[in-house]
């Protein structure tokens, strides 16, 4: 009998130790780092909404995000292959993929994030109506390292102005702390871009309103005529409170770009997992309605550009050749 039970015992524990590696096996998680922003702005927003929704959707991926200084950190750290992905503005972007100021970059596209018209916004009882009025006045461009500042540098340009010398210039080491100094006065102005952008959205909530401003027609006409990879982008009425009319600008579109040995398997996972919840992104986050699989071959620069485990995704569904 004791033996019986000895063996019974053994069995048991047998059984049990399977049952715990099937179930290790079971679990097992692929592990993505997610390289976002400063605390307050529209990438670690937009970085945590969509992993959150990809995570839930994929329980075999592991997306964690990570704070980071923005942009122009984010693009060395996929480079030294400490991110695996990450948020990217559009200027960032194309410098570094066009080599512009530096070796071209061999990092790849992963998905479209959202179109970025930029524009400032001001206290809606402030004297300033047009970007020349801003001259010579404190205006906040946005966190240091992140693609912000790059795009106002470059609109304006075209039209003529230099962002350090023509403005008192304020680079952020958070982007939310952006809004307060407009509203207490440290700051005429704030730059920013998108729809749903965080520091656009304080100001115009804040008690007395907001009012924008962008470039007009002539201006718009210039800064493309230097700056041709811009692209005219409209950010539609009641965007942000107190917006009742639709805003013309200028911008490009941000990405989440890849590290550039990131395997084919992931990349086709995480684009066949981010494009199968865009509904429910969209429904999370204003700015995820314009993260689609369309959009990424559009907005790409060149198609080789694209991730080529997440080119055979677009290929597969019909909307990449």
């Amino acid at each position: 009998m004791k033996l019986a039970h000895v063996l019974c015992l053994g069995a048991m524990l047998l059984a049990g130790q399977a049952a715990a590696q099937e179930g290790a096996k079971t679990i097992s998680k692929t592990a993505i780092s997610f390289g976002t922003a400063t605390p307050g702005g529209g990438f670690p927003l937009y970085g945590d909404a969509l992993a959150e929704v990809m995570n839930a959707a994929d329980p075999s991926l592991a997306i964690t995000t990570r704070n980071t200084k923005g942009s122009n950190e984010n693009i060395p750290l996929m480079e030294k292959g400490e991110l695996d992905i990450a948020t990217v503005a559009g200027e960032p972007a194309y410098e570094a993929f066009m080599g512009i100021g530096r070796p071209a970059t061999p990092l790849k596209i992963l998905t479209a994030m959202y179109s970025s018209p930029g524009m400032f916004v001001v206290k809606a009882d402030s004297p300033y109506k047009t970007i020349r009025d801003l001259v010579g006045q404190p205006v906040a461009f946005g966190a240091k390292g992140s693609g912000l500042p790059i795009l106002s540098r470059y609109v304006l340009d075209g039209i003529g102005l230099k962002q350090d010398e023509d403005f008192k210039s304020i680079y952020l080491d958070r982007a939310g702390d952006g809004p307060a100094m407009v509203q207490d006065g440290r700051a005429s102005a704030l730059w920013g871009a998108g729809i749903g952008w965080p520091g656009f959205a304080a100001v115009a909530s804040a008690p007395g309103g907001a009012r924008f401003i962008a470039p007009d027609a002539g201006e718009i006409a210039r800064i493309r005529a230097r700056h041709t990879y811009l692209k005219p982008l409209t950010i539609p009425a009641g965007s942000y409170p107190g917006q009742t009319a639709a805003i013309d600008s200028v911008g490009s579109w941000s990405f989440v770009l890849t590290r550039a040995d990131l395997p084919d398997d992931v990349a086709y996972r995480l684009a066949r997992t981010l494009h199968g919840v865009e509904l429910a992104f969209c429904k999370k986050l204003a700015q995820g309605c314009e993260t689609t699989a369309a959009n990424t071959v559009a907005a790409a620069p060149k198609p080789e550009l694209i991730h080529p485990g997440v080119m055979k995704y677009l290929k597969e569904i019909g909307v990449a050749k």
